[in-house]
């Protein structure tokens, strides 16, 4: 039941616990592992998002070369070119910020999604608290419920 598991977790605060070089040398081999792999991690997330801004910048580029450059390169006459231009302006302009605006989203997305679940999980978090009692009619009908 729950008080036992109170009563387990003061009991083993009380205890001293001697740990042997082996024991320390096993830990801190641990930690350098779990450090390391941290790294790694870090590392690729941060490539993720170099990985999108490079996305962004080829899409930039094929948008301009398939979109404005062959409506730039159309020659009808005099007088319908600059209606052709302003056209041709607007469906790559929308096109393009449409998209942007949608690759920075996502990558303002990620990188605070990374920050709160790779440097935040990393560094604070440490799994410590109370134990999960999920709710129940019964329990509070029998008298159980602590609140």
């Amino acid at each position: 039941s729950y008080q036992q598991f109170e009563n387990e977790g003061e009991e083993e605060e009380e205890e001293e616990e001697q740990h042997g070089m082996m024991d320390v040398m096993v830990h801190q081999g641990i930690e350098t592992i779990e450090f390391t792999l941290g790294c790694i991690s870090n590392t690729a997330s941060y490539l993720r998002l170099w990985a999108l801004s490079l996305a962004h910048a080829e899409l930039s580029e094929v948008l301009w070369s398939m979109v404005m450059q062959a409506g730039l390169g159309m020659d009808i006459n005099k007088y319908v070119n600059p209606i052709v231009i302003i056209v041709t302006f607007a469906f790559w302009a929308g096109l393009t910020v449409a998209i942007l605006i949608v690759m920075e989203g996502l990558s303002a997305f990620l990188h605070a999604l990374r920050l709160h679940w790779v440097e935040f999980q990393n560094k604070f978090y440490e799994g410590e608290g109370h134990l999960f009692a999920p709710f129940s009619f019964e329990r509070m009908l029998n008298g159980q419920d602590d609140e």
